[in-house]
């Protein structure tokens, strides 16, 4: 579906499977409209539940094969407690390969700092005001 957004006016498409997501989640409501958001101001753009039926006119059909082509979620089996995340002792060869890398990512020979130049002291006699010439 193109459309094209009432703020920026870009033109934009809205792919089909957002399109079917966005009418069956408007069925399942009972909305009348759907925001499509725009890329590039980000505002929402109202679009009418009878213009998206209207640019997809099967999406019943479309929905329930959606719907029979997702497998449904595994369910989750739980190790026992005693199997819990265990990590094993590492050796001091692992450990010193480690921190080997750890030396090596980091830069061998860092500049020292520059060396500061010694404040100049103003002295009282720059820093009075002139006195004014006498004419």
């Amino acid at each position: 579906m193109n459309l094209r957004c009432i703020y920026c006016q870009t033109p934009f498409t809205l792919p089909r499977n957002e399109m079917l997501g966005a009418i069956v989640t408007m069925n399942e409501k009972h909305q009348s409209h759907y925001d499509a958001h725009c890329p590039r101001c980000r505002r929402a753009n109202s679009i009418s539940r009878q213009r998206m039926e209207l640019f997809f006119p099967n999406w019943q059909d479309a929905a329930k094969q959606m719907a029979s082509a997702t497998p449904p979620p595994a369910p989750k089996v739980e190790a026992p407690a005693t199997a819990a995340l265990k990590t094993e002792p590492v050796s001091k060869a692992m450990k010193a390969a480690v921190e080997k890398k750890a030396a090596a990512k980091k830069p061998a020979a860092t500049k020292a700092p520059a060396a500061k130049k010694p404040a100049v002291k103003k002295t009282a006699a720059k820093t009075a005001e002139p006195k004014p010439k006498k004419k």
